[in-house]
């Protein structure tokens, strides 16, 4: 009995050991360092933007939530506003090989084209690598990383659920608020929020 306890023990562990990590990211800490490759075949890493307010978007255009806010325009409103601004956008496609939303630096690219988006660059993270080290659970899942390097804001784009268009008028949206914040040198009245959406298909 005591044998068989064990053998289940051990295999549970085993099995837990096996599963992906995904990282706690603090809000208020220094935002977990990365490197990608984006569409164009580009390699950033995130202190290559020290001193500089970023974004990060992670998105999946089959996903209805992100074509919630595509389709209305108000994604492509709220990236040029911020770019404008001198912000980096940084989209981040984390759906792995054969999975809802991945698609190649080309597709990326006519994905971003065909839709008037404007981030300053798409990062390709078909491990999951990124995905795992921000613990990013949705599509969309927005994160605010101020010019020190830290994160101000995790959650959601905004304060409706729905998957439907028409609320985004009458929503808030934190990323946003957040974004004016750091701009006046504030902390975000809302620091973080739960995300919505479909869940990254790692």
């Amino acid at each position: 009995m005591i044998r068989r306890t064990l053998l289940t023990l051990t295999a549970a562990s085993a099995m837990a050991l096996s599963l992906p990590a995904m990282a706690s990211v603090k809000t208020g800490a220094p935002a977990p360092e990365f490197t990608a490759v984006d569409s164009n075949g580009v390699s950033h890493n995130l202190s290559d933007f020290a001193g500089k307010t970023v974004v990060l978007e992670w998105t999946n255009h089959g996903c209805p939530y992100v074509v919630k806010h595509y389709s209305s325009g108000n994604m492509q409103a709220i990236q040029k506003a911020a770019t404008d601004n001198g912000v980096v956008w940084l989209s981040v496609i984390s759906s792995a090989p054969g999975k809802q939303g991945h698609v190649d630096g080309a597709g990326a690219n006519a994905l971003t084209t065909d839709r008037g988006a404007s981030p300053t660059a798409v990062l390709l993270d078909p491990a999951g690598d990124i995905g795992r080290l921000y613990n990013a659970k949705t599509t969309p899942h927005m994160y605010v990383i101020n010019g020190e390097g830290h994160l101000i804001y995790q959650g959601a784009i905004d304060s409706n659920r729905s998957s439907n268009p028409a609320v985004i008028a009458t929503s808030t949206n934190y990323v946003t608020a957040a974004l004016e914040a750091v701009a006046k040198g504030e902390a975000p009245a809302k620091a973080q929020s739960e995300p919505y959406g479909c869940s990254v298909k790692y």
